[in-house]
């Protein structure tokens, strides 16, 4: 089994983007013929299946608030909230094997490995999922690709309620208890599971525990790294930059909706009414009872082809003479309200 970690010139990279960036490009550029495992810790990040809408999956103002990244992966499934508060650990595995579609297989290793930790309350119950108390602690999914399996899991060690239920529930404007309340109803942390002498380990040394105890060594040192190139590198920049951390690619992606954002502004009531294909605007109404010169048919086909981003509509509306449509409103006034 190989070993390959997001760590560059002794550096360690918390970037959820590059990582899966990492993770494909290892997938379609360099054949290893045996099981690689990436395991990894990163900062806050919202990820997405391939086929959801990012628009309505997760509340943006949050996100961005709290300067929480949104990355759309390259399978399906649903949303989910990823910090350093958990080791995710993802496997590149021969497809000749009887793992795929057994969860319970897949996840023994990791379970033999919690219970050596002293978490021997967790259990691998229903299809994906491993829980301790009645609560989720990990959630796997794997996929076939070329003949590969292509999975993985995490292991929650401690969770930040707030974040996870604030950043995936869209449209979301203060936290709710009750939402706090039904999470930590059903997951939960590892840490206070783990015996004495592991209560106060840090993400990265919890990492190591599982990473030594998956490859059945005593020392992180003594791991069989895959070591990337410099070429590797750039090539895995190259693909974060031109893929996941890309706007077309983690909005862009999103079917077609339509939505309607209304307010009351200093000049009165203006209702905006969108249909948006790709993270474009193809369809543009606007209501209202404000006073206004000009005929607001103007402004509603300047929106057309448009990005739902924030500064791609500050330019677009900035550069207009709202006055004479709207009366004395402000740019980002519009934007806020659009994008609320």
């Amino acid at each position: 089994m190989y070993l390959i970690e997001p760590i560059r010139n002794g550096k360690y990279l918390p970037d959820g983007a590059l990582v899966m960036a990492m993770q494909v490009y290892v997938l379609n550029n360099i054949d290893i013929d045996e099981t690689v495992i990436f395991p990894y810790y990163c900062e806050p990040k919202v990820e997405i299946g391939l086929f959801q809408n990012a628009e309505t999956e997760v509340n943006h103002d949050y996100m961005k608030e709290k300067d929480i990244i949104l990355v759309r992966r390259d399978t399906g499934g649903g949303a989910v909230y990823v910090d350093n508060g958990a080791v995710n650990v993802c496997f590149l595995m021969p497809g000749d094997t009887d793992v795929y579609g057994n969860y319970k297989k897949f996840y023994q290793p990791a379970v033999d490995v919690l219970h050596s930790l002293g978490a021997t309350e967790v259990e691998q119950k229903g299809r994906n999922d491993l829980t301790a108390r009645g609560k989720k602690v990990s959630g796997a999914a794997m996929t076939l690709v070329r003949g590969k399996i292509y999975g993985g899991y995490s292991l929650l060690l401690d969770v930040n309620y707030e974040a996870m239920v604030n950043a995936l529930t869209p449209n979301r404007k203060k936290i709710e208890s009750k939402g706090i309340e039904s999470v930590r109803a059903r997951v939960m942390g590892m840490r206070e599971l783990l015996k004495p002498e592991y209560q106060n380990v840090t993400i990265d040394e919890f990492k190591n525990l599982i990473i030594c105890g998956l490859m059945g060594i005593e020392d992180i040192k003594d791991a069989k790294r895959y070591e990337l190139t410099d070429e590797d590198w750039a090539a895995i920049e190259k693909l974060a930059d031109e893929k996941y951390r890309n706007w077309d690619w983690n909005y862009g992606k999103s079917p077609r909706y339509n939505y309607n954002r209304d307010a009351h502004l200093a000049i009165g009531t203006v209702d905006f009414s969108l249909e948006v294909e790709e993270g474009r605007i193809t369809k543009a109404k606007i209501y209202g009872d404000f006073f206004g010169k000009g005929n607001v048919r103007d402004v509603e086909e300047k929106l057309i082809g448009v990005r739902v981003k924030e500064e791609d509509l500050l330019e677009v509306l900035g550069s207009i003479d709202l006055s004479f449509y709207f009366g004395n409103v402000e740019a980002k006034e519009l934007v806020d309200l659009i994008l609320s």
